[in-house]
């Protein structure tokens, strides 16, 4: 986290869990909005970030207009 992030993570979806909050982070994704356009196959291949952090993830963007791409 950047000094000037005083906001990471505070977006992030509770139920998305901390082993996923801290493996998007190490993987450089410290704002939910980072996830928009990310395909979620990316983010499964993450130690730490399972099916259900995608789904949490994945509605939080929707709650916001945005979306994780579509896995071909």
């Amino acid at each position: 986290m950047s000094a000037n992030d005083g906001q990471s993570f505070a977006d992030w979806p509770r139920g998305a869990g901390n082993p996923a909050r801290r493996a998007l982070e190490l993987a450089g994704y410290t704002r939910l909005e980072q996830l928009h356009g990310v395909r979620a196959a990316e983010l499964l291949k993450l130690h730490g970030v399972g099916p259900k952090a995608v789904q949490v993830l994945a509605e939080a963007l929707a709650a916001r207009g945005l979306s994780l791409a579509q896995d071909e």
